[in-house]
C-alpha cells in the first residue's frame, strides 16, 4: 500500500512539475499574435494563387498587417475585400479602376489555316516548347486553354480556337497571362477596352496569308485618329490608352476589323 501511494506521490510531483515547465516555457517562447493579421486574413478569398505576389493568403496577410502590402493588394477580393480589409487597418484603398484581362489575337478558325489536326499534349506551354505550330501564324492562339485552365474564376473559354475572356467574371488576377507562353494576354483599364487584337508584327501582305483578321499595317486607323493615339510597333498598329479618347473611328476605319471597338 505504501509503495502504491508513493508512487501515485511521485507521478504527481512530476506532473506538477512538468505542467510548470510547460507554462514556463510557453510564456518565454510565445510568438506574439497580430490580432489585425488574423482580421486580415479571414477578409481574403483564401485562393492562395499567388496572384498578388507573395506565396499565400497567410502571407499576404502578414504584409497588410505589418504595411508592406497594401489593402488592395489582393486582385480577387476586388473591392469588396479592399474595403473591408480598409477599415481593419484603419486606411482606405488608394482608387483604382477594374481591369480585365484582354486577349490580344482575334484569328479564330475561320480566319486562319490550320497545319494539321494536332492530337497530342492539349497545353499551349508544351506546344510552344516543342516548337509546334497549329496554325500558320507564328504569333496567334495556339487554341489549347492553358490561360483557362488557371484561371479561378472561370472566365476564360476557348472558342473556335482562340481564347475568349468573360468580362463580367474576370477578376484581373493575372495568372491567364502568366500562362500564355506567347504574351498575348494583358490586364487593361475596363474603360480603356479600344485596342488591336492581333500580336502579328510581319509584314501586310505576309500577315494577309495566314490570318484574314491580322493587323496588316495599312495605316487608315492612325489617319482617322484626332488624338493621335494610334502608334506602331513595326507594322503592328497599338493604340496609347493614355491618348485615346474612345470615339471609335480607328475600330470603324480598320478594314479588317481587329480594333474592338469602345462599349
Amino acid at each position: 500500500m505504501n509503495i502504491i501511494l508513493s508512487t501515485t506521490l511521485v507521478i504527481a510531483v512530476i506532473g506538477i512539475i512538468v505542467g510548470a515547465g510547460l507554462v514556463f516555457m510557453s510564456r518565454k517562447f510565445a510568438v506574439e499574435v497580430d490580432e489585425r493579421e488574423v482580421a486580415v486574413r479571414e477578409k481574403l478569398p483564401g485562393n492562395n494563387c499567388g496572384a498578388c505576389g507573395y506565396a499565400g493568403c497567410d502571407a499576404l496577410a502578414a504584409a497588410i498587417a505589418s504595411g508592406n502590402a497594401p489593402v488592395n493588394a489582393c486582385p480577387v477580393g476586388g473591392a469588396a475585400a479592399a474595403e473591408a480589409i480598409g477599415d481593419i487597418m484603419g486606411t482606405t484603398a488608394a482608387a483604382e479602376e477594374r481591369k480585365v484581362a484582354f486577349v490580344a489575337c482575334k484569328g479564330t478558325c475561320d480566319v486562319t489555316k490550320n497545319q494539321g489536326n494536332y492530337i497530342g499534349i492539349h497545353d499551349c506551354r508544351a506546344a510552344v516548347l516543342a516548337g509546334l505550330n497549329v496554325t500558320d501564324c507564328n504569333y496567334g492562339c495556339l487554341g489549347f486553354g492553358s490561360c483557362a485552365e488557371v484561371c479561378p474564376q472561370q472566365a476564360i473559354t476557348v472558342k473556335n480556337g482562340v481564347a475568349v475572356v468573360n468580362r463580367a467574371r474576370c477578376v484581373s488576377c493575372g495568372l491567364c497571362a502568366k500562362a500564355c507562353p506567347r504574351g498575348l494576354i494583358s490586364l487593361i483599364p475596363e474603360s480603356r477596352i479600344v485596342r488591336v487584337q492581333c500580336s502579328n508584327r510581319d509584314k501586310g501582305p505576309a500577315v494577309k496569308k495566314v490570318c484574314s483578321a491580322g493587323c496588316i499595317g495599312c495605316g487608315l486607323c492612325a489617319k482617322q485618329c484626332e488624338s493621335e493615339a494610334i502608334e506602331f510597333d513595326g507594322t503592328l498598329a497599338r493604340v496609347n490608352p493614355d491618348k485615346c479618347t474612345l470615339c471609335g473611328k480607328c475600330a470603324e476605319k480598320c478594314p479588317v476589323k481587329v480594333i474592338t471597338p469602345a462599349q
